[in-house]
């Protein structure tokens, strides 16, 4: 679990691991708000762009650092 209060700044691009049951998916950290962490999963291999790309809101207690 990524605590949403604890996040700043520096954690824009972090790698986080996706988890719920048997799948986990990889993605880097878009923004945030006070209930969603908004992480890009798929970016077409890109990741040095991924900030042009759609971020899905996730919910902070299915993500952990990776």
């Amino acid at each position: 679990m990524i605590d949403v209060k604890k996040l700043t700044s520096k954690d824009i691009g972090k790698w986080v691991i996706y988890k719920t049951g048997f799948s986990a998916e990889r993605g880097k950290i878009k923004s945030w708000n006070d209930k969603y962490i908004f992480v890009v999963y798929k970016c077409n291999n890109e990741w040095d762009r991924f900030q042009d790309f759609t971020a899905s809101a996730t919910n902070p207690k299915d993500l952990k650092f990776q």
